[in-house]
């Protein structure tokens, strides 16, 4: 009986043209974001779709917005990537792959393999959305500096994997512990540091943190952190990191580079500020907002008038779940409620539904989600320096004729 590991070892070595494409990936074709200097070529790297191509080294890769009308979980090969680090690895044998256990406040250091991982703990699986910091930073107004990302950076999947907790108790820790580093095996070429992030204990062993091999049941794709990577529920991407190769237990607040000073927002309620002003304190990002979206009708599609229109979409948070869905079609005049669909969890993708007949003329549609907490979304869109966690009430402007 063949080992499944060793098949997926043979199936990455065989798609090893990533190395190749880093740099200079042949395109397919382009499309056009909605907001200044939006062009992007679509290029389908190994073991992915022809995805939005936003830099090439390191890559990020935007998955089309239309993917996410295929359904609640979101394709392997459509799955959105994101890398800090030029110095990415393009070839990984899953059986020497070795995460190391360690820090000043641990008793017991250790080593792990993949093949201890799945065996010698009991495996979990949760679904849940990753999405990027800075997901729809180009749509901020005034235009922020970074990546000018449309709507797609971000992915509902269902992984599979053994709760940190689990790990870290192997180790031991100590009385001392205060925060837990995670470093994977990507390296920077052209400065900006060695991409760690850190978690507060409490929250590294809060029971949802995992340590994650598979997604949507296959083994993850190279460019989402093949062999295995940190899954962190309900808080942005920055903090999954990739290749996981490194855990650390440690008796301090850690500040490398992407805790301090990347990766931070304005320290109040709205995590925002007034465009051209400074905040007065800022701390490290953490936990999505609401946020929610139509994916079955764009913006400026023709419709016809008097007949009946099916819409779709999917609201998610960080951590409460969805709790109410309303629609709008005269720019949020007037609301009704939407039909929410099957429960995954509180940390996935929620999808909804409702249908009108639109009359004949223009319709702005409209979507708002509420979680559980009754948090929900702002009419107007908030505003911060570095262009993240941007939840409006989008608009979707329809003609019927």
């Amino acid at each position: 009986m063949r080992h499944p590991m060793q098949f997926t070892r043979r199936r990455l070595l065989a798609a090893a043209g990533l190395g190749a494409l880093v740099g200079h990936g042949r395109a397919q074709t382009s499309t056009e974001l909605p907001f200044a200097n939006g062009t992007r070529q679509l290029v389908a790297y190994p073991e992915k779709r022809p995805m939005i191509v936003l830099t090439s080294r390191p890559p990020q890769l935007e998955t089309p917005f239309e993917v996410f009308n295929e359904g609640v979980i979101t394709p392997n090969d459509a799955f959105f990537v994101r890398y800090h680090n030029a110095g990415i690895p393009t070839s990984i044998d899953p059986d020497a792959h070795v995460i190391k256990i360690g820090g000043n406040a641990v008793g017991k250091p250790f080593a792990l393999t993949l093949a201890d991982l799945r065996t010698q703990f009991k495996p979990v699986e949760l679904v849940a959305v990753n999405q990027c910091s800075g997901n729809s930073r180009g749509h901020f107004s005034p235009r922020v500096t970074g990546g000018q990302l449309s709507n797609g950076a971000m992915g509902n999947a269902r992984w599979t994997g053994v709760p940190l907790k689990d790990v870290l108790a192997k180790a031991e820790l100590k009385n001392t512990a205060r925060q837990v580093t995670f470093n994977g095996l990507d390296e920077a070429l052209f400065g900006g540091g060695d991409f760690v992030k850190s978690l507060d204990v409490g929250h590294a062993m809060d029971g949802e943190v995992m340590v994650a091999w598979q997604m949507n049941g296959a083994d993850l794709p190279m460019l989402n952190g093949f062999p295995v990577r940190l899954v962190v529920p309900g808080y942005y991407g920055t903090y999954w990191v990739k290749h996981l190769s490194e855990i650390e237990v440690i008796d301090s607040v850690y500040e490398g580079f992407w805790m301090k000073p990347a990766y931070r927002v304005p320290d109040n309620d709205c995590a925002c500020i007034e465009p051209g002003t400074t905040p007065a304190a800022t701390r490290p990002i953490g936990r999505f907002n609401v946020r929610s979206f139509i994916t079955s009708v764009r913006d400026g599609a023709r419709v016809q008038a008097g007949q009946a229109l099916a819409v779709r979409g999917m609201a998610f948070d960080g951590g409460q779940g969805i709790r109410e869905v309303a629609w709008s079609a005269d720019g949020g005049q007037t609301w009704r409620g939407a039909k929410l669909g099957d429960d995954l969890g509180r940390y996935s993708f929620r999808e909804f539904s409702f249908g009108f007949t639109p009359a004949q003329g223009g319709h702005d549609l409209r979507v708002r989600a509420w979680n559980r907490s009754g948090q929900s979304q702002p009419m107007d869109a908030l505003w911060q320096p570095a262009g993240y966690m941007r939840n409006v009430v989008e608009s979707v402007k329809i003609v019927a004729a």
